[in-house]
């Protein structure tokens, strides 16, 4: 991952109601949750819903799939786990020791 696609993912994050939809999804796992499902949960106006959703799919947080009427949408773990390698990848100056700690966070998810 570099820089501006690192800044891309944390500015998508950077809001209160995008950061919400995001955790609900993770939550959700990657089975992916209908985006009217993400809306009632999070009492969010489609219109509103629907610009978040956008946001963080532009970022590369999320996936959707169509599935009959519905768009399911789902995190991308991978991508997920490239963000959190690239914030942690000069850990510590290099020490696996001191970061033990961080790189068994990084692995589990």
């Amino acid at each position: 991952m570099d820089d501006a696609l690192a800044i891309d993912a944390l500015g998508a994050l950077a809001h209160a109601g995008r950061l919400a939809v995001f955790r609900l999804l993770v939550r959700r796992g990657p089975r992916g949750t209908p985006a009217m499902e993400v809306g009632k949960a999070l009492d969010m106006k489609p219109s509103t819903l629907s610009g978040h959703l956008s946001a963080l799919k532009r970022a590369g947080l999320v996936t959707s799939e169509r599935r009959h009427r519905e768009i399911l949408y789902a995190p991308d773990f991978a991508a997920v786990n490239g963000l959190v390698a690239f914030l942690l990848e000069d850990c510590c100056d290099g020490n696996p020791d001191a970061c033990a700690g961080f790189r068994s966070v990084t692995a589990q998810v």
